[in-house]
């Protein structure tokens, strides 16, 4: 068991004090020993205690499952999270990121950012001199994807060449699950409507990351995007920042949803994602969500464990 810890930790220490701001920060062999940890973890076979370190929350969009689980993972770990929310901190009154960067730096030990704009987050970890997690951009959502692959992981066993197939927008979810699909293997098949389909740079980097040969697709057909999918996974049509255009998308996107009857076109075992929360009778039927094919639970249950795991590695706990 001891040789089998410091093979892992030898893996996992180049990316100790890192930033995570994109899928594309950690290689494949990096991921599969996240994945390790994360379930060394979540079974209770390796214990962690970072000494009382301190995460910094700051979350310019609501959460549910990324705040309780960093909170949560951060607790477990021995540690502390303070949340540092702008409404009622100097941030919500214009004290610039390169300030509070340098700041928080020194009074936290890593800092978990929600915002909107990719480029603030980089902004962050520019000035930061501690490390900077992404928990949701408008470009990506890295944890997110974690918790996904970890999932399709202990169905499958084995995620090179599994199937995956996301039906809805091509938003920041579908741009993590490309990227870090690519570097695992997995061949990723985004189908949204004509134009809702995703960026074609982050599509070209996906493609330019695939260490296994994935194959990175995108199409407009959603029965035929799932014919062979062991993986379907869906999310809401319309994202945070874009409510206004909540009714104009329930139209265009009404062929895109996940049911029963796009259900039978997949792999018979085929396994049914979606990272939550979910608008049940838009992108997904009640039906499908509850199904025995829906592992849905689990995966929300899986950013904890990665996120464990992430703060373990880059608070320098192996």
């Amino acid at each position: 068991m001891a040789s089998a810890s410091h093979s892992l930790a030898s893996k996992l220490t180049s990316f100790s004090n890192r930033n995570f701001l994109s899928s594309s920060d950690l290689n494949s062999e990096q991921i599969l020993s996240l994945f390790e940890l994360a379930k060394e973890l979540k079974i209770g076979n390796r214990k962690i205690d970072l000494g009382n370190r301190v995460l910094g929350l700051i979350f310019k969009k609501a959460s549910t499952r990324t705040r309780v689980s960093f909170q949560v993972a951060m607790a477990r770990l021995g540690g502390q999270t303070v949340d540092l929310n702008p409404k009622i901190t100097q941030l919500g009154r214009g004290e610039p990121i390169k300030d509070t960067a340098r700041v928080l730096s020194r009074y936290c030990d890593v800092l978990a950012i929600r915002t909107f704009s990719q480029q603030e987050l980089e902004e962050y970890a520019q000035w930061s001199t501690i490390p900077v997690i992404n928990a949701l951009t408008d470009l990506e959502h890295p944890c997110q994807a974690l918790a996904d692959y970890l999932t399709i992981q202990e169905k499958y066993g084995e995620l090179k060449g599994i199937n995956l197939s996301y039906i809805g927008d091509g938003n920041n979810v579908a741009n993590s699950l490309m990227i870090c699909g690519s570097m695992l293997g997995v061949n990723v098949t985004i189908c949204s409507p004509k134009g809702f389909e995703a960026d074609s740079k982050i599509v070209d980097k996906a493609k330019s990351l695939s260490e296994f040969g994935s194959n990175i697709s995108i199409c407009n057909n959603p029965s035929q995007a799932v014919k062979e999918a062991q993986v379907i996974y869906t999310d809401v049509w319309a994202s945070m920042g874009q409510e206004e255009e909540s009714l104009k998308r329930k139209e265009i996107f009404e062929m895109y949803k996940v049911d029963q009857k796009l259900i039978e076109l997949a792999d018979k075992e085929v396994i049914i994602l979606h990272c939550l929360p979910a608008h049940r009778g838009e992108e997904i039927t009640e039906e499908a969500l509850e199904s025995q094919h829906s592992n849905i639970f689990d995966q929300a249950e899986n950013r904890l464990h990665v996120q464990q795991a992430l703060l373990a590695v880059q608070l320098g706990g192996l």
